[in-house]
């Protein structure tokens, strides 16, 4: 009866090994996937989602499948933080990964403090999270790394006159900060017409940016408000050079203005889409067409670039991987080439990638580069 228990236990540990290999391993996502924005949260999910099915159905990693839990935050900051505390507290995930902004991701900021949770891939390029603490990983170009592009861009042509469109709150006031420093640097002024964020563009905001008289508007908004702004002045028979930050959402502006957005200038931080002879771009097509995805953008593309840096890491932690176990592998990822994207994260460097290149929207949609 001994010698039987003794077999009995064993095997029940071994179940126990068993089940606890075949755990998800769980990721957390807060997105706006209703309301304002939800366009560019449902894509940073779907094109998360199409590299984890990808992984999954070669096996997941150390024989464990990846779980993204995804809850809407309806593009509330409040929202977004208690989303963040209830995955981190309930549920129980490894890392935070993809929230769609800057204003999205203040409220995650203690709970990652407090809980040593790894913060992956935050789609925004302000410093308010870029510089927050070294539990934030980031892949993406900061905000003042593509206004220095669009910036030369324009003076390379002779401009000398901008006019800034952001959202009157902490991180747009932010964005155009960096706008006025860096033309101050150059010896030129910028202009600012601030919007109000999750509301409508008003007449007298499309008044404020012609009574500037601006050569180039520079947009730092998201592609609703963007799109009221470029209709706005057209209607008014002033459809000035445009040029945005990436956190329009290339992809969704080009599709809500339609053939309003003809000849409005992008920042891209990952290669265009349609550069598929850069084999990560490939890969994640082919993911995103497996996944039932209608087509590849500039935001399932970067959020599945960021899924294969995470999942990099994850591989790296070990098959018991913990917050703390993903918290040495970002560090000790070094130079990571996932095909044609290099990303570069140390101890010293959180900030894996600085990309930027700018692209065209041309009449039918399409970019050009």
């Amino acid at each position: 009866m001994k010698q039987l228990a003794h077999i009995l236990a064993a095997l029940a540990a071994g179940i126990s090994m068993v089940a606890s290999a075949a755990d998800p391993i769980l990721i957390g996502q807060s997105a706006p996937l209703t309301g304002s924005n939800a366009e560019i949260g449902k894509d940073i999910r779907d094109g998360a989602l199409a590299w984890f099915k990808r992984v999954n159905d070669a096996g997941g990693i150390n024989g464990r499948k990846v779980q993204l839990l995804s809850l809407d935050d309806k593009n509330d900051r409040k929202t977004a933080g208690a989303n963040a505390v209830k995955l981190v507290n309930e549920s129980g995930v490894v890392a935070l990964f993809g929230f769609a902004s800057a204003t999205l991701s203040l409220d995650a900021m203690p709970v990652v403090k407090e809980k040593k949770v790894p913060f992956f891939a935050p789609f925004t390029g302000a410093d308010a999270i870029h510089k927050q603490n070294n539990l934030v990983f980031v892949m993406r170009a900061s905000y003042a790394d593509e206004l220095v592009k669009i910036l030369d861009h324009w003076k390379a042509l002779g401009v000398t006159r901008v006019t800034v469109v952001n959202y009157d709150d902490q991180i747009g006031n932010q964005n155009y900060a960096t706008v006025a420093r860096l033309m101050e640097g150059a010896g030129k002024s910028a202009v600012g017409v601030k919007v109000k964020r999750n509301a409508d563009v008003e007449k007298s905001q499309i008044d404020a940016i012609i009574a500037s008289n601006p050569e180039v508007v520079v947009a730092t908004t998201l592609y609703g408000t963007t799109s009221q702004v470029i209709k706005g002045l057209k209607a008014a028979g002033k459809p000035y050079n445009m040029t945005s930050l990436s956190f329009v959402g290339p992809s969704a502006l080009a599709k809500v203005a339609g053939a309003d957005a003809a000849g409005v200038s992008v920042a891209g931080v990952v290669p265009p889409p349609s550069k598929q002879t850069v084999p990560i771009i490939k890969e994640c097509a082919d993911a995103v067409a497996k996944a039932g995805l209608a087509e590849l953008n500039y935001t399932n593309l970067e959020a599945c670039i960021a899924a294969k840096v995470l999942t990099e890491a994850i591989r790296k932690a070990g098959r018991d991987v913990t917050r703390e176990s993903l918290y040495r592998a970002f560090n000790g990822l070094g130079n990571l080439d996932v095909g044609g994207y290099v990303v570069n994260f140390s101890p010293d460097n959180r900030h894996g990638n600085r990309f930027v290149e700018l692209a065209v929207i041309g009449k039918n949609g399409r970019f050009r580069f």
